[in-house]
Formats: C-alpha cells, structure tokens, sequence
C-alpha cells in the first residue's frame, strides 16, 4: 500500500517538464543533464510520478527504466530540500514498486543505485546491498 501523501501535494503518472526534470536533479545533488538527455529519459521510460504541489510546482519525481518483462531500475529519485522528510520519497517508491508488481510478470528484478542518502528508504522497502554477491559497475562515456 502506497504512504498517503499530505494533502497539499498529488502525485501523477506523468513525467516532469525537461526544465523541471533538470532543474529537480540540479537542485537535489544528481549529475546535471543537458536538454537533449532530459528528452531521451522522459521519452525512454517504463513509467514515471511526479509530485507536484497545489499550485503546480513539480518537487519529487522518480521513474522506472525497464524492459517491461522482468529488469526494471528505480532512476532520478528526487525531492526539493524544502520538501524532504514530508514521506514524497516514501511515496513515490511505494508507487513505482506498486505498479511493476501490477504489471510484471512473477520474479521481475529491481535493482537501483542509492546515494548514501536514500539508502535508508530504499533499506526500509526491501532492498538489500548487491556486495559481495554482485559487483556494481559504471561506465560513463
């Protein structure tokens, strides 16, 4: 069951702006992208939500890159400073895991990379260290 948001905010299933999109990764700490990337990961994901005030500000988002079958990864978790520690985390995550169980087969795979901030809320929601079984790679070209 997804964590009730306060009622000042609504959560959609559709994507950001790509200037909201880059400006909620610049502010919350993620590497900057170029308007050309925005473009390619709203147009490229599985399933997005973004938060958004009464008013209409975009302050959370996170969104689902996946296969559709059985790999699914957990991107761009973001939430204001200003908004933080209000559970929009808490309920984006519950939303994204929510919909890939709805909608995948039994067995799908979830993985993600936390930033050491968010590594207790994605703790609290099942997901366990790939070490030492796994080895986490990047490559940035």
């Amino acid at each position: 069951m997804a964590a009730p948001l306060a009622a000042d905010y609504r959560m959609l299933v559709d994507p950001p702006t790509v200037d909201e999109y880059r400006r909620l990764r610049a502010v919350t700490g993620l590497s900057p992208k170029t308007a050309r990337q925005a473009e390619g990961a709203i147009a490229g994901t599985w399933t997005w939500r973004t938060v958004r005030t009464a008013s209409g500000e975009a302050v959370g988002m996170g969104r689902v890159v996946g296969d559709g079958g059985w790999y699914f990864l957990i991107a761009d978790m973001a939430t204001l400073p200003d908004h933080q520690g209000r559970g929009i985390g808490a309920a984006v995550l519950q939303s994204l895991l929510a919909e890939i169980r709805e909608r995948a087969e039994p067995g799908a795979y979830v993985t993600l990379t936390a930033d050491p901030p968010g590594r207790h809320l994605y703790e609290t929601h099942g997901f366990e260290d790939v070490a030492p079984a796994r080895t986490g790679m990047w490559l940035r070209d």
